[in-house]
């Protein structure tokens, strides 16, 4: 086979590293991908906007699969302008895809279908949104309602906070159109956990939990990010409580796009808070988390593509899918500033220290080649991901790992997985 995986972050890279590993792949393509990507697959510099432009790469090169990984493509449309030219392509159809794309849809359907989340108003005039934050007990969660890279839900911790987060989005447009509509919702109390499943439209594949840590500072604090790290398994995520996710909140969310009209097909990833009442969703997205994806592909021991096909060509319930039982870490390795300012161009050094260790991969996320040499290019810019046979090894062979790299400004969290030791993880 074929294969053309598009985007160029750290999930993307994982999963050209697990789609290397079939034995039913000759060639894989890359676009844009990164300078860590380039090790394993050919890297082609068309842009995920550049849809034509992928379609078109596609159809030339006789891909037999195409694998999206960033969310954008999705939303616009992706999956349906491929099929339209007999492309197998896995990620869910533009419609599905307004799950993520848009919270105010993902909140209204869930709310129709009585699937659990936070209470929450929707706004498009900012004086309105003011004047109801007056009635309302504090903390606040404000969210814009299109895609923002991870960073457009904020939570307030009072009035003054949130009348500047209303501001700043609705007004100052700091996310563009994202912000067109803007949700104001309960903050939940919890843990936070993802729970991913692969869907065929029909029937769906449970991936093993995980937790991603959003906020960039340790113990939560700070603005979010696109995440600074996750592990997996999550033991927030009990085997009853997994129970109740599935019945609760899975099924019942592709069942309610099923009846909307809408057949899902893809990743399908829930944020969710484990609360004292039980488990909510804080967002859905359509497609993998990023840096779950990290180690839960690490995880994964069935070879990947039979699971993707099955995806787009169902039965899904057919296909046997094993996992390891070690656990996996990723430490997310960052420009110092991120994710507000920062600056690229510097070269990475230490890459050679750790090796090619059996418990350790590093995927890169922001990385490019300058002058032969591999530098930074982006916020979040290498993903040190290592198993253990627990989650306190790969805690300690993760940041050995992360702490023999180096570059100027380097940032990243030093708590990754502390969470999962004090909720039962050894």
């Amino acid at each position: 086979m074929i294969v053309l995986v598009i985007g160029s972050g750290g999930r993307e890279h994982a999963l050209v590293w697990k789609i290397a590993q079939s034995s039913l792949v000759k060639k894989i393509y890359c676009a844009p991908g990164n300078a860590g990507i380039g090790g394993l697959a050919e890297c082609v510099n068309i842009s995920v906007l550049d849809i034509e432009g992928l379609k078109n790469f596609a159809l030339g090169k006789g891909v037999d699969l195409t694998v999206v990984g960033p969310e954008l493509p999705l939303t616009l449309g992706i999956v349906d302008i491929f099929k339209a030219a007999g492309l197998k392509v896995f990620g869910p159809s533009k419609k599905a895809a307004e799950l993520e794309g848009s919270k105010v849809f993902s909140k209204e359907l869930m709310s129709k279908y009585a699937i659990p989340t936070a209470e929450y108003r929707v706004f498009t005039d900012l004086k309105e949104a003011k004047q109801y934050i007056d009635t309302k007990k504090y903390p606040l969660v404000i969210k814009a309602d299109g895609l923002a890279g991870g960073k457009g839900a904020v939570v307030c911790a009072n009035k003054s906070d949130t009348v500047s987060t209303l501001e700043l989005i609705m007004e100052k447009r700091a996310f563009g159109d994202a912000g067109d509509r803007v949700i104001v919702e309960e903050f939940l109390r919890g843990e936070e956990a993802s729970f991913i499943v692969v869907s065929d439209g029909s029937d769906f594949c449970v991936f093993p939990t995980s937790q991603d840590h959003k906020a960039i500072y340790d113990g939560d604090k700070g603005p979010n990010t696109g995440g600074m790290g996750a592990y997996s398994p999550a033991p927030v995520v009990t085997p009853s409580m997994e129970k109740e996710i599935i019945s609760n909140i899975i099924s019942p969310t592709l069942d309610a796009l099923k009846k909307e009209g809408c057949l899902y097909k893809g990743f399908l990833y829930a944020g969710l808070m484990i609360t004292e009442d039980g488990p909510k969703v804080l967002e859905f997205n359509c497609r993998m988390g990023d840096p779950e994806a990290q180690p839960l592909l690490m995880r994964l021991k069935t070879d990947i593509v039979p699971l993707l096909m099955a995806g787009i060509e169902g039965g899904i319930k057919d296909i046997s899918v094993e996992w390891h039982d070690f656990a996996a870490l990723c430490v997310v390795l960052a420009s110092g500033g991120y994710p507000g300012d920062y600056k690229m161009g510097y070269e990475i050094k230490g890459l050679g220290n750790i090796g090619h260790s059996e418990n350790t991969v590093v995927f890169h996320a922001g990385t490019s080649i300058k002058d032969g040499k591999i530098c930074t290019n982006g916020g979040r810019v290498l993903g040190i991901t290592s198993s253990g046979m627990d989650i306190r090894e790969a805690i300690e062979n993760a940041y050995r790992a992360a702490d023999r790299i180096y570059w100027e400004g380097i940032y990243y969290r030093r708590d990754i997985g502390r969470k999962a030791l004090k909720t039962g993880g050894r």
